[in-house]
């Protein structure tokens, strides 16, 4: 939130020369509270009349400035010297605030990330959406479907927010699920306390990790949290204010101390009863970095095994709060490359850019479709959405999927759709088969393949940089090439790779099944061993291949 203007201009008389309260605040603080007594005492020096002004401009206002030069009765003097003083310091405390706000985020480069755990760093993440993930929109219909989720191959289950929604200045027919009413309740739309614990029991039973979204950054109007007004934010006028143009929500202040301490039990209480395993942070980067710092070390003395995951580019909270956070520099890069603004090549830009500003050894989770966006496959067309997850799930990083990608559905779930309740359309698996053949085998490769799990990343260059992306994924002993065409024209030419290199295919077969009775050859067109550095790319297509180094 932005600072309200905090100005106030004084016509003293003094010897000393013009200072502009701008940047030395503390020193010109003292300075006008010296003179102001003065002035009051009735003995300041008659030379000169010198204009001070605290505010965040370097722009002078000259204003009529009546001149006092006898002393102010001692009743009045004090009541104006109270009233100065208590002026002054709120302008002081307003202009620190501003100052504090506008400070850029500091340079993090040459630290390095915190470690993460294997799991995390081999995971996959699956964002669930419980209203919409099944007819039912509870946590029972996403326990039903835990089975396939673990064929699947996913690792790490997100549920979105699970609190009761804010029903004042909500939007839409239900609300935003991150307008929340009470962090320590439970959505009954959702089921029990008990439901969610079973739900947890029995992913962790089939391997499977769980974490919750929190959204610490603001809560809805009617929230419980509104019994402490001094635990929000307030704009110019003194009323409790949002951020961007959220109207649905409040901002919440956290430079009180008691919002900090409810902030950090809640979070513990989630892990303490129910062993959840993390959570997602709704825009951590608006909540001060050293808030979840703090929090993340008294998670980790109730359960040192978790995962934090930052929604949000500001790399400094991947030094010691959180594990990973959203690449969006680089889904934005995606985007505008599938749908025709920026050439393929200016992804390898903002990679660079990426790992240039963050510190050593950072993981991103890569993404190209959530819940805020609109669904993948209708912003870049079905054979595109699946081009862009071959790049989700081939680059560095942990690669997240949104509930039905795996079958190709394309429901809506961003606003408006966020407010409403629009299930997931299973059934559309029926028609678009490939969706799911593509899944099974990409997630199926990255858990045999180290080098997609931890691997170095290199680009290479090819015959068209304004179209195809290549790169190597590389490990002591493995090493893959990528190839993928972000265009609706196929590619002929070459890629940059040793000479007469020999390589095996690994590409994901996506047609329909052969027959049992197929013969042998044809089973094995996939897997088929290819020399380059020729290559041959489908508009959209994507192809991988692997050789062992050692």
């Amino acid at each position: 939130m932005r600072s309200s203007l905090c100005r106030l201009t004084f016509r003293l008389h003094t010897h000393a020369p013009e200072r502009l309260c701008q940047n030395r605040i503390a020193d010109s603080f003292l300075f006008v509270l010296v003179r102001v007594n003065s002035w009051i005492a009735g003995y300041a020096p008659r030379k000169s009349i010198h204009e001070f002004t605290l505010n965040n401009t370097k722009k002078k206002r000259p204003r009529r400035t009546r001149v006092l030069t006898q002393p102010l009765p001692r009743g009045r003097a004090d009541c104006l010297k109270a009233c100065l003083v208590a002026v002054l310091i709120l302008c002081l405390v307003g202009q620190c605030s501003l100052a504090i706000a506008q400070q850029p985020a500091r340079d993090v480069s040459k630290e390095t990330a915190r470690s993460t755990r294997d799991w995390v760093r081999d995971g996959v993440i699956y964002e669930i959406y419980p209203r919409d993930f099944s007819s039912q929109g509870d946590f029972k219909g996403v326990t039903a479907k835990l089975d396939d989720l673990k064929q699947l191959g996913v690792t790490i289950l997100w549920l979105m927010p699970i609190h009761p929604i804010g029903q004042e200045k909500k939007k839409g027919t239900i609300g935003s699920p991150y307008a929340v009413r009470d962090y320590y309740a439970i959505n009954p739309e959702y089921g029990t306390k008990q439901d969610l614990k079973q739900l947890i029991s029995e992913s962790h039973r089939r391997g499977m990790k769980v974490i919750i979204d929190i959204v610490a950054n603001h809560t809805s109007w009617d929230s419980v949290l509104m019994k402490h007004p001094e635990f929000y934010k307030r704009d110019a006028k003194g009323n409790i204010t949002y951020p961007h143009d959220w109207y649905d929500i409040a901002a919440l202040n956290y430079t009180n101390q008691q919002l900090r301490v409810y902030m950090t039990d809640m979070l513990k209480y989630w892990v303490r009863e129910f062993d959840l395993d993390g959570f997602r942070c709704d825009v951590a980067g608006e909540v001060p970095t050293d808030f979840w710092e703090n929090a993340r070390l008294e998670l980790e003395k109730i359960k040192p095994d978790i995962v934090m995951l930052a929604e949000a580019h500001k790399p400094e909270l991947l030094v010691k709060a959180f594990d990973l956070d959203y690449s969006w520099p680089l889904h934005s890069a995606l985007t505008d490359v599938l749908q025709g603004r920026m050439p393929a090549s200016q992804l390898r830009v903002v990679w660079e850019q990426e790992v240039k500003e963050s510190p050593g050894k950072a993981i991103h989770m890569r993404f190209s479709d959530n819940h805020d966006e609109r669904r993948a496959i209708a912003r870049f067309g079905e054979p595109a959405s699946l081009a862009a997850s071959a790049l989700v799930f081939t680059l560095d990083g942990v690669p997240m999927l949104y509930n039905g990608m795996e079958v190709g559905d394309t429901t809506e779930s961003g606003a408006p759709a966020l407010f409403e309740k629009l299930p997931i359309f299973w059934s559309i698996s029926e028609r678009r088969p490939e969706f799911g053949r593509f899944y099974h085998e990409m997630l199926a490769l990255r858990r045999t393949s180290e080098a997609l799990r931890r691997g170095s990343l290199e680009w290479v260059r090819n015959s068209d940089d304004s179209r195809v992306i290549t790169y190597v994924r590389q490990t002591p002993t493995e090493e893959l090439l990528i190839a993928i065409n972000l265009s609706s024209r196929p590619y002929f030419g070459n890629v940059e790779i040793g000479n007469g290199t020999t390589y095996l295919e690994v590409t994901p077969d996506i047609s329909a099944p052969l027959p049992p009775d197929a013969p042998a050859p044809e089973k094995r067109v996939n897997k088929r061993t290819v020399g380059l550095p020729a290559l041959q790319l489908d508009a959209w297509g994507y192809r991988f291949f692997r050789r062992v180094t050692k």
